[in-house]
This record gives C-alpha cells, structure tokens and sequence, in this order.
C-alpha cells in the first residue's frame, strides 16, 4: 500500500467477530477507493513478564510466540489464523494463572497444552523443540505418551 494513505483515512467496508469472541476483522478501503486492506483488533490482556533461562527477565513479546510456534509448527495448519489461535489459547492459558512473572519453560509447556487438543503430530514437533531431543529415544517417548493419552 502507498504510504501517503493511513488507516484514519479510510473507511470500514465491514466488520465481523472472531467466532470465540476475542478479535473483530475489519475490511477496510481508503479514501479514494484505490486500496483495500484487513485489520485485527484483539483484546489486549495484561501478561506477566517472562523468566528467560538464563535469568534474564523480558517484557512477554506476542510476535515472538507467534514466530515460534509458526515456525515450529505453521505447515500443520492451513493458515496464519490457525496459527494465531494456538497463541491465543496459550496467552490465555498463561493469563488465568495471573502471576506477575512466567518462565518461558512455563509459556511452552502452555502450547503443548494447546496442541495436545488440537493437532498430535504439531505437538510432537514442537515438543521435539521446546525439549530439545537429541535421540530417537526422546521421540518414541513422546509418541507412546500421546498414544496413551489418546486412549483415555
């Protein structure tokens, strides 16, 4: 898009809810009617600050979940949205504990807990990452605990 053109110069074309509730996605037009483009709102919940493991403490950072958990797992969804899903219900996850300080082992054992409802081989694959296998041990592990959770 021209950057002569800002989002106060536009108009909302249309607007619909998230079907959770959480986000409205507003179509939008500029002035002249030359360019279309999409914006999100989402409701902004207050997130404790992140525990590295290093020690270092950090401001929690949205985009960097959402990065990683993309990265780890994107091709096993079938758009950005799914994706953006899986980092809600984590900061959601993450918010109702509300403590002021997280660990950042906290934050992924709250995706895998996410992926565990939604997407068994995305879990493994992140697991793989957030608890850096070195051996086909460690994947026959996770793969014979998510059978057994399965049959429960």
């Amino acid at each position: 898009m021209n950057p002569k053109y800002k989002i106060g110069d536009s108009r909302v074309l249309e607007s619909r809810e998230a079907l959770d509730g959480t986000m409205i996605r507003r179509r939008r037009v500029t002035s002249d009617g030359k360019y279309r483009f999409t914006t999100y709102e989402r409701i902004e919940l207050p997130m404790p600050t992140v525990i590295k493991k290093s020690g270092d403490r950090k401001n929690f950072d949205r985009d960097k979940l959402f990065i990683s958990v993309k990265r780890s797992v994107g091709k096993f969804f079938n758009s950005d949205m799914e994706v953006e899903e899986v980092v809600d219900k984590t900061m959601n996850l993450i918010a109702e504990k509300g403590k002021d300080e997280v660990s950042s082992k906290e934050i992924g054992q709250a995706v895998l807990d996410v992926l565990a409802e939604i997407n068994d081989v995305a879990y493994v694959r992140y697991a793989s990452v957030f608890q850096e296998f070195k051996t086909l041990d460690d994947f026959e592990r996770i793969l014979k605990e998510r059978k057994e959770k399965r049959k429960k």
